[in-house]
């Protein structure tokens, strides 16, 4: 699979919430560098974490762009997060089912035909904005 072919598998398994098959997408040793917060390595952090967002945020991504340099090791993705904040995160405000609209981009780097590192960003001071109104 190409590597735009396996950045879109990836977001679509997101929106479909399948994590079992991103992690299908991601390489044993895969780095996970997160907007605010420190680096899990490794599939096993990588879904405790996917697990932890899916009890507390409800998220859809649209209007992605995917681009990939020429040798297909690097990628980067472009879209807006749609979510519903559903649980209360430890160091967050109180969750009440707010909802938010967030621009965010993540850098991937391919190695072995998968996903070795996500990195991604968006603006926490906006969400903050927007959940707490």
């Amino acid at each position: 699979m190409d590597t735009k072919a396996l950045i879109a598998s990836y977001y679509d398994a997101f929106n479909a919430g399948q994590t079992d098959r991103m992690l299908d997408l991601l390489h044993d040793d895969v780095e996970h560098h997160v907007n605010e917060g420190g680096i899990r390595k490794g599939k096993a952090l990588f879904a405790e974490f996917n697990t932890h967002m899916t009890e507390s945020y409800r998220e859809t991504l649209t209007d992605m762009v995917i681009f990939a340099n020429e040798t297909g090791d690097r990628a980067a993705a472009e879209f807006v997060v749609n979510g519903t904040y559903l649980k209360t995160d430890e160091g967050l405000p109180p969750a009440t089912g707010q909802t938010y609209r967030l621009p965010a981009g993540t850098f991937f780097v391919i190695r072995d035909g998968k996903i070795a590192r996500v990195t991604t960003y968006y603006n926490l001071a906006e969400w903050m904005r927007q959940v707490v109104g």
